[in-house]
């Protein structure tokens, strides 16, 4: 049944506001006597009934089970999906009185996810993953909306990018030619080796996309960023280099602080880096593998079983949100990332200043001042159907927690594949989808025919192919970590 209005725009609101201003006036003049035409009156009526009508088609108000939660997320532009669908009115019109709220770390936003304190929340794709398997925090969580593809970088201090073109000239160049690989990096690494000290990479969490982009950006050039064992918890066993956790907000402050050489970070830390003048980034999570996964909407198997219709409400807004995100005119430019900049750039999202959000979420991403580049798809929200929850993405991240130990033994094939249907669930995103085409707000085609898997890639760094029905074989064919 179609029973809910889109909200309207600001702009909307505001003649809303106006129209019903100038009704009320116009009642009191006539209740005071006051000369005022019935024509006057009946305008203000008009107006206001004008800007009542509907801003776009209506959508099927669900029944759910629970419409008033509290959701997650950290200060990442990332978080974007949930921060447009609050703002947007998208919760709204799902019947739903969402609160989103700040978390400190992703450790604090997982734990109060599992203990009931958030509903859910923006997480790393590989958060539900690590704890469905008990890497770390154990619980059955899962997904059945991702939020974004790429969105990350890698950056390194001033002093590092310094000795990584004393040994390489190409590096020297106003322009370097990208992509950069890590082999730049080695003579500096081996430098740090010799004199005894430890080469340091900040990345957010043990299970996130940043560990193993780094990881794989790292083994692709031959350099060992170490295993997880029963008596390493910090994954640094066999490694070359040390990584460790630095939540994403400080990782600026940390490198500057030299307490870091180098990160790995969503956005705006990268650019903050460059625009501090701390660091260069040279490397972006889509250059080391393209449209990879970053975060999803998290909740636990619990909540979805008692709260079913309510998920589905939640997804459906999301949705909606990422398609405003990624849609574009004509010319293929962004009809509302700068106001989405604007509205992060808020002390209660991410916080950061616009220009710094903006400098790569509208299409352009910043190396240093003298290296700009044209990245209209640094961040994906909706296109190359970036909402959906592949079974493939889900794989890989499996294959890199059994790359590296988080995973301590093997697997056959078939467990990665149970797993990830234990873990990512289209179902649910395809009856959130489905509701949203018999309302007008999705086309068919912008729904994937697919069983789950993509078609098998080799949008890696390296240019090793990776198909997500076989992961045994594409562990076998990396150079660097467990091979079963």
């Amino acid at each position: 049944m179609i029973v809910s209005q889109k909200s309207p725009t600001s702009a909307a609101r505001g003649s809303l506001f106006v129209a019903v201003s100038l009704l009320l006036l116009g009642g009191l003049l006539v209740s005071g006597n006051v000369g005022c035409s019935s024509e006057g009156t009946s305008a203000a009526a008009s107006a206001a009934a004008d800007a009542k009508s509907p801003a776009g088609p209506a959508v099927e108000l669900l029944p759910v089970e629970k419409d008033r939660l509290r959701l997650g997320f950290i200060k990442l532009t990332d978080c974007a999906p949930l921060v447009i669908a609050k703002e947007n009115g998208y919760f709204d019109d799902e019947g739903l009185d969402v609160v989103v709220e700040a978390q400190a770390n992703w450790k604090v936003l997982l734990d109060r996810v599992v203990g009931g304190e958030l509903d859910g929340a923006h997480m790393l794709a590989g958060q539900p993953i690590g704890a469905t398997v008990g890497f770390g925090t154990s619980a059955h969580v899962i997904t059945a909306c991702s939020l974004d593809l790429n969105g990350n970088g890698i950056t390194v201090s001033n002093r590092v990018w310094e000795k990584m073109q004393a040994a390489d000239e190409k590096l020297k160049s106003p322009t370097p030619p990208h992509p950069i690989s890590a082999a730049s990096l080695r003579p500096v690494i081996d430098e740090y080796r010799a004199a005894g000290k430890d080469f340091n990479f900040g990345m957010v969490f043990p299970v996130s996309t940043h560990n193993y982009e780094l990881r794989y950006w790292l083994a692709a050039a031959g350099i060992h960023p170490g295993f997880y064992t029963a008596g390493d918890a910090r994954g640094v066993d066999q490694g070359e280099v040390v990584l460790s956790v630095t939540p994403p907000p400080q990782m600026p402050a940390v490198l500057e602080a030299g307490t870091i050489d180098a990160y790995c970070v969503g956005e705006p830390w990268n650019q903050q880096a460059v625009i501090k003048g701390i660091g260069v980034p040279v490397a972006t999570d889509s250059e080391i593998w393209r449209n990879n996964p970053e975060k999803v909407f998290g909740v636990t198997a619990e909540w979805n079983e008692k709260n079913p219709q309510t998920h589905i409400a939640v997804v459906k807004a999301i949705i909606r949100a990422c398609q405003w995100l990624d849609e574009t005119d004509a010319s293929g430019e962004f009809l509302h990332r700068e106001e989405a900049c604007r509205i992060l750039a808020r002390p209660e999202y991410v916080g950061a200043d616009y220009a710094v959000i903006a400098a790569s979420m509208t299409g352009s991403f910043t190396f240093q001042a003298t290296d700009k580049v044209s990245l209209p798809e640094f961040n994906i929200f909706f296109k190359h159907h970036a909402t959906y929850p592949f079974y493939s993405d889900c794989v890989w991240l499996l294959t890199q927690m059994r790359r590296w130990g988080q995973i301590p033994e093997s697997k056959p094939d078939a467990w990665y594949h149970a797993t990830a249907e234990r873990v990512y669930r289209p179902e649910i995103y395809r009856r959130a989808a489905d509701s949203l085409v018999r309302s007008g707000h999705l086309a068919a085609g912008d729904l994937p025919q697919t069983d789950g898997y993509k078609p098998a890639n080799a949008d890696f760094i390296d240019g090793v192919s990776y198909d997500g029905r076989k992961p045994t074989a594409y562990l076998q064919s990396l150079k660097i970590g467990h091979k079963n």
